[in-house]
């Protein structure tokens, strides 16, 4: 795949689950790609991860984003959407929310490896959103 121009896009980076594990993945097997993220918290997320360019969204310039990205959920759509990527000829986006809507440069394959939708808007609301774990809204 040599000169292949490859784009990695992942909804956010503040911690090592399984959409970060794929990730990983896709990151060994694309080297040279840069990682688009709305959101990333430097040292949360693999070595592998972390030795790529990583580009984020305005929301990366929210004071304390670490604390408060899940407050934001709203703004997501239009964050990815405003996200502008580098000529590729690949996009590969890795996604449960709101990566798979970035819009690919012009000619460029977009190839979307969607995770579980959303499980935090359904099931498991209280698991990520309940007081316990994000306490009151800042």
């Amino acid at each position: 795949m040599t000169g292949l121009r490859v784009a990695l896009v992942h909804d956010w980076l503040t911690g090592m689950r399984g959409g970060e594990r794929v990730l990983d993945h896709l990151c060994r097997l694309f080297p040279d790609a840069v990682v688009y993220t709305l959101i990333h918290v430097p040292g949360r997320v693999s070595p592998t991860i972390e030795r790529h360019r990583i580009v984020t969204s305005a929301l990366q310039r929210v004071p304390r984003i670490e604390r408060v990205y899940r407050h934001l959920l709203p703004l997501y759509p239009a964050a990815i959407s405003a996200m502008r990527l580098e000529p590729a000829d690949l996009v590969v986006s890795s996604s449960d929310c709101v990566a798979k809507s970035v819009l690919a440069p012009r000619g460029a394959r977009h190839l979307c490896y969607c995770h579980t939708p959303v499980r935090y808007a359904y099931d498991q609301f209280d698991a990520y959103f309940g007081p316990g774990r994000v306490g009151r809204v800042p």
